[in-house]
């Protein structure tokens, strides 16, 4: 079976802005996905409503340390990150080696933002 194709950038913005079937937009998100783009397969998974994937790459963003995949997922699930949540990225960042995540999260948890 042929993996689906990542669509180009100016393609990508166009599905982002229409309506697509939740398989279609599925599809794409598992395409991104599937090559490593975990943040640009964040709004298909939005549009697929698929919580659960949406579940398991905000673990897997809290994992990795990365403030950027956490945030976006933590939007798109409308569900604001938490304390401690934030913490748990701040140290699985530094624990990482990388000290410009770290240092993020524990801006946005004296901001208390997203």
């Amino acid at each position: 079976m042929a993996s689906a194709k990542i669509p180009d950038p100016l393609v990508r913005r166009h599905l982002i802005e229409k309506e697509l079937a939740p398989a279609q937009a599925l599809k794409v998100a598992e395409a991104y996905l599937a090559e490593g783009r975990s943040v640009e397969a964040v709004e298909f998974l939005q549009k697929a409503a698929a919580t659960e994937q949406l579940t398991e790459l905000r673990s897997e963003a809290v994992g990795a340390g990365d403030v950027f995949l956490f945030r976006a997922v933590a939007v798109a699930m409308a569900d604001p990150p938490q304390r401690e949540e934030w913490v748990e990225v701040a140290q699985n960042a530094e624990s990482a080696g990388n000290l410009l995540y770290a240092a993020e999260a524990r801006r946005l948890i004296e901001v208390g933002g997203i």
